[in-house]
């Protein structure tokens, strides 16, 4: 994509909003809290501003590191952070960005047309929540070098210690977390390699390269460069379905100082959701205007093209956006001078103008694509058609599975042990595997706000059945009924009936693939469910054993493992928990189900294409892939403990 290049960016380009204060008092409100979450958060700050460079067309390499002692450096080739003073504040460019909150080249300045990091906390905050920072700035064929220690205090002041490699301009940030801070300071490869590689996917041609050097790690160095941008992006998305065709189209559009990307292909999966949005280069999970744009013309496109070409009659019914989009992946990338982010999370794009772009872009581009391309033309409608009457036939089906009235409970799965509660915010509902477990369950739980569904044997793996055929799935109906908030395009979170909907299954491989295929349909036909985090996994335990006169229990092989490294003198044999049917009631409700002493794991999405591609991998036809991508992640599997 272009991109309009600034005139000028000097430290008289930059602002300052307002002081660096609390930071480090009340950390949780810049970057979202001091688990591993927020710590990741802060390489993404200092990323975001090497990726901005990259989008104003000044960078295009970014080496990130992660040091032997627990540092990350991240180093670009951009025009590096201004070295100059602003005589209005009498700072150099580079201590108004580490040292003043909101201070940078993006409110109102000249630095950037365009950027991802709007809030202008980045390195600021990262400086306030590090023990250590050293910046390094290559400008003018001179290395300027600053060091800041215990949250942000100047250690040393902007100066000269040689000269720069030749040629070379950039900035390099090197910080050290700081560990009365962050609850943990390890930081994940996996959870860095899955963010840079989106990065690179979105910025056609930048390179980043990630190396690991700590101990245990191979120190070998992972590199992401895309000559074809998002049109590679919707390749590795859909390397694991089987394309409708070959051919991944693609279009651009640039007016005035708003651009539009969007790549695309169908594959022969039956989902609807493979629709993944970015603005400025950040996902926008949850939509916004550009993809209402794009889901009202690609609509009306394919209507337009059926018509013409006879392959739908003038009598019959339009297609659905449903039946449009059934095995539709596509990437929509927007870029804009100002853009207007619903909420702190950045999830949702406001912008109406950027709605006529994407749509006026989609109505004629895509007209065209189609026109040159007809045998894929006409598979897409077919498939539409095919979707269409599937959706007929399902109608019936679905109407059943809708809820009656969530104050009366009519409607709802006989097998269902609902709670007394009415109010959803304290209601949760325990999906528990098998007959034995539910009575189980049903004697442990607190009867007010814990309901319990039992589900028989493994569920219907919806990622290879249409929806009439989900829809006569008893368990998949249950399910349905009992969140009570509809699903697929008619999911509407506001009316679930229960605020935590908890997977509780047994601790072995049987229960692993039954949790999989539960959150599976929830990713597929109730998106939000996830997205907002209401869907939660049980933690019952593996083993337990004595200590002293004290049971104590533990969750897998990697705990009774922790276990005996803290205690190596412990003699007591360890009991193998069986399953979930044989704990007494009274063990459940103490280990997994009562809300003072269980754990339990919260299921989030973080960037949905990532998870599209994992899903479609791990509940997909293509066996080999299905192993790689296991034995090369399960180490690495991971949740988020509350």
């Amino acid at each position: 994509m272009s991109t309009q290049v600034t005139a000028s960016y000097s430290a008289s380009s930059m602002t300052i909003l307002e002081g660096l204060a609390h930071v480090r008092k009340r950390p949780g409100m810049y970057i979202g809290g001091t688990g591993a979450s927020g710590l990741h958060h802060l390489v993404w700050e200092v990323v975001d501003n090497s990726v901005d460079e990259a989008m104003a067309g000044h960078c295009d390499r970014i080496d990130v590191t992660l040091l032997a002692d627990g540092g990350c450096r991240v180093a670009d080739n951009g025009r590096g952070i201004p070295t100059d003073v602003n005589k209005e504040f009498k700072l150099t460019g580079v201590e108004i960005a580490l040292t003043k909150l909101g201070g940078g080249g993006k409110f109102g300045g000249d630095g950037y047309k365009v950027s991802g990091g709007l809030h202008g906390v980045g390195v600021s905050v990262v400086n306030a929540l590090s023990s250590r920072v050293v910046v390094q700035v290559d400008q003018r064929g001179k290395r300027h070098e600053i060091e800041f220690a215990e949250g942000g205090s100047k250690k040393t002041k902007l100066e000269v210690i040689g000269d720069a490699p030749r040629g070379r301009t950039g900035t390099t940030v090197s910080f050290w977390p700081d560990e009365t801070v962050f609850e943990t300071t390890e930081f994940s490869a996996r959870t860095l390699l899955e963010r840079f590689q989106m990065m690179a996917f979105l910025n056609k041609g930048l390179e980043i390269r990630f190396t690991d050097e700590r101990e245990g790690h191979d120190n070998e160095t992972v590199t992401y460069r895309y000559t074809n941008g998002i049109v590679d992006f919707v390749k590795h998305v859909n390397a694991t379905k089987n394309p409708l065709f070959a051919r991944v189209g693609s279009f651009e559009q640039v007016e005035d100082e708003h651009e539009v990307e969007v790549a695309f292909q169908w594959n022969e999966g039956y989902q609807t959701d493979g629709l993944h949005s970015f603005a400025n280069g950040i996902a926008t999970i949850e939509g916004g205007t550009h993809e209402e744009g794009f889901r009202s013309a690609l609509t009306t496109v394919v209507n337009k093209y059926a018509k013409a070409r006879g392959l739908l009659k003038e009598r019959e019914p339009n297609l659905g956006g449903e039946d449009v989009r059934e095995g539709l992946t596509a990437i929509i990338s927007v870029r804009l001078r100002e853009p207007q982010f619903e909420g702190q999370t950045k999830a949702k794009l406001g912008n109406p103008e950027i709605k006529t772009l994407v749509q006026k872009a989609t109505n004629e581009r895509l007209a065209d694509w189609f026109e040159e391309h007809p045998t894929e033309a006409n598979k897409i409608v077919k498939k539409g058609v095919a979707a269409q009457r599937a959706r007929a036939a399902a109608r019936q089906a679905r109407d059943a599975t809708r809820r009656k009235s969530a104050l009366d409970g009519a409607g709802m799965p006989d097998k269902l042990r609902d709670c007394s509660s009415r109010n959803r915010h304290e209601c949760e509902l325990f999906i528990v595997e098998g007959d034995s477990a539910g009575g189980s369950a049903t004697s442990a739980r607190d009867p007010k706000t814990q309901a319990i569904l039992p589900i028989r044997g493994k569920i219907l793996n919806v990622e290879r059945a249409r929806l009439d055929k989900m829809l006569k799935n008893n368990e998949v109906q249950a399910l349905i009924s009992a969140i009570g908030a509809n699903f697929g395009e008619e999911f509407d979170v506001e009316k679930i009936r229960y605020d935590k909907v908890i997977l509780l299954c047994d601790a072995d491989v049987d229960g692993s693939h039954i949790r999989t295929l539960l959150l599976t349909f929830f990713f597929r036909h109730m998106k939000e469910l996830v997205e907002q985090r209401h869907v939660y996994i049980a933690q019952p335990p593996l083993y337990s054993t004595v200590v002293g006169k004290e049971k104590v229990y533990l969750k897998d092989d990697a705990a009774k493992a922790a276990f005996l490294a803290e205690h190596p003198d412990h003699k007591k044999e360890f009991q193998r928990l069986k399953g979930l049917g044989e704990m007494d009631w009274q063990e459940l409700k103490a280990t997994t189900m009562d809300a003072a002493s269980r754990t339990l794991l919260q299921v989030s999405v973080e960037q949905a294409a990532n998870a599209d591609r994992a899903i479609s991998t791990l509940m997909g036809d293509d066996v080999e892939e299905r192993k790689r991508f296991i034995q090369t992640n399960a180490k690495d599997a991971r949740f988020i403990d509350i």
